[in-house]
């Protein structure tokens, strides 16, 4: 029976091997207007604006009032975060945040990097921008664009982004320097939201291409993780670094570097089925055995158990949102819950989630008053319906491979492991593919150094071919 199975499935996949070969395409590079009303016929201002992060006392304490009209519901017993976050834990974080999490600190802290703004198909974009404080002689810095995604924001960067633009006074040789672009995906953050239906990633990436533009770079790398790695992904598809490069005045995506990748596919799910028994045979692994297997514990009941908010973003975001747009606490339990166990499955077996093992309180919390204080969870999570309410594998980007140099950090702890071969079925130039050691799926803020060191892995494989 195994036997019939198997070469019924490779038949079928040599088929479908044969059926689908694409050319290297790419998407086009249309335009759109995202802001309010209609497109005024002026030409639209290009100018890059300097931007400050601030507070003020009324927001600061309309925050602490909120916050302490808190309804408390008792646990279950031993329920752990099984149920969620736990409220136990939860009021030790709200009391940490009323009485002794210094907001204006932390404004100063995001302050520590030159914010700017810049209007983009109707849209007001936010984004900082990190050069090298100094080079070696003779070196110029290699741009790297650096895209977040749910329920994080640009400030996940703040670590990682010395040992990019100032490697060598953080014990890191000073081959690769890099001056690093970090945006807000438009309706997170300082980014202004759309104002119209459809607002999807290769909208996303096409805005953050032309930012790029903006800025002068005529080629440039990026990286993402999240819904970093579809726009990233969405980039390369729209503008790759072709070789030879056309005649034209495009800038291109020189290198692509991943830490998560969606790579749903028919060769994909033939050897999540199969992997146990003839993993060898399909190209998997024995580290990815032991992180994809038994699969129904390790795919099926962690997908079951982490994708429920996913169902409500994609279907109707703007009720729960509305809800945690009104309340702090609702809020930071929303955000908060996601990176305890996205960051260690196993930590929903603790009493406070593990947070505190691999984030400070300061860290999360500045984190949860970026959507606080700009109000744009609901704008966030209609990404998700933007995105996937259509269904899966509906659009054209989805289904195209992406022909541009590639890295990948595979993650321990990601939600789902990406074996290599998944991930060259749709990346065929990856060139870099690591096992990280330890880490899940917030790789910048929770293992910065690791990550760091393995995108100038990438980018020295890169120049060496």
């Amino acid at each position: 029976m195994w036997l019939e199975i198997l070469l019924t499935s490779v038949l079928g996949f040599a088929i479908y091997w044969f059926i689908s070969r694409d050319k290297e395409e790419t998407l086009p590079l249309e335009d759109g207007w995202w802001g309010p009303g209609t497109r005024s016929a002026a030409r639209e201002d290009d100018s890059i604006r300097p931007f400050k992060v601030e507070t003020s006392d009324e927001e600061i304490h309309d925050l602490h009032q909120r916050i302490d009209k808190f309804r408390f519901t008792p646990p279950l017993e031993d329920s752990c975060f099984h149920y969620g976050f736990n409220s136990n834990y939860l009021k030790k974080v709200i009391s940490y945040w009323r009485n002794e999490f210094d907001w204006k600190k932390q404004v100063e802290i995001l302050n520590r990097y030159p914010h700017f703004k810049t209007k983009i198909e109707g849209l007001d974009i936010h984004f900082i921008h990190v050069k090298p404080p100094q080079l070696p002689a003779g070196h110029t810095p290699k741009p790297l664009l650096m895209v977040h995604g749910w329920p994080g924001s640009f400030y996940e960067f703040y670590k990682i982004i010395p040992l990019l633009t100032d490697p060598k006074n953080h014990g890191l040789s000073d081959e690769h320097v890099f001056e690093v672009i970090c945006p807000s995906i438009p309706g997170y953050g300082f980014s202004e939201a759309s104002s119209k239906k459809g607002f999807n990633s290769v909208a996303t990436a096409r805005i953050f291409y032309k930012l790029m533009l903006r800025l002068g770079f005529q080629e440039f790398y990026i990286q993402g993780g999240d819904w970093g790695s579809l726009i990233c992904t969405n980039m390369a598809q729209l503008v790759p670094s072709l070789t030879p490069a056309p005649l034209s005045a495009f800038s291109h995506v020189k290198g692509l570097h991943l830490n998560m990748a969606l790579v749903l596919s028919n060769f994909s799910t033939l050897t999540l089925l199969l992997g146990q028994r003839f993993g060898r045979f399909l190209g998997l692994t024995e580290r990815d055995v032991e992180l994809l297997y038994p699969v129904k514990e390790k795919v099926f009941y962690s997908l079951m158990r982490e994708s429920g908010y996913m169902h409500i973003q994609c279907t109707k975001p703007d009720t729960v949102g509305s809800a945690l747009n009104d309340s702090p606490v609702g809020l930071a339990a929303y955000i908060l819950e996601k990176f305890s166990t996205w960051t260690n499955t196993e930590f929903r077996y603790l009493e406070d989630g593990g947070l505190e093992r691999k984030f400070s309180l300061d860290d999360l919390l500045t984190n949860v008053m970026l959507y606080w204080t700009t109000g744009t969870i609901i704008s966030s999570q209609r990404f998700y319906k933007e995105n996937l309410g259509q269904g899966w594998m509906t659009q054209k980007h989805e289904r195209m491979k992406v022909y541009v140099p590639t890295g990948f950090s595979a993650f321990p702890f990601e939600l789902l492991h990406t074996p290599e071969k998944w991930v060259r079925f749709k990346y065929p130039k990856l060139i870099s593919y690591s096992y990280m050691v330890r880490g899940g799926h917030f790789a910048a803020f929770e293992e910065p150094e690791l990550l760091a060191q393995d995108i100038r892995k990438f980018l020295s494989v890169l120049e060496r071919q």
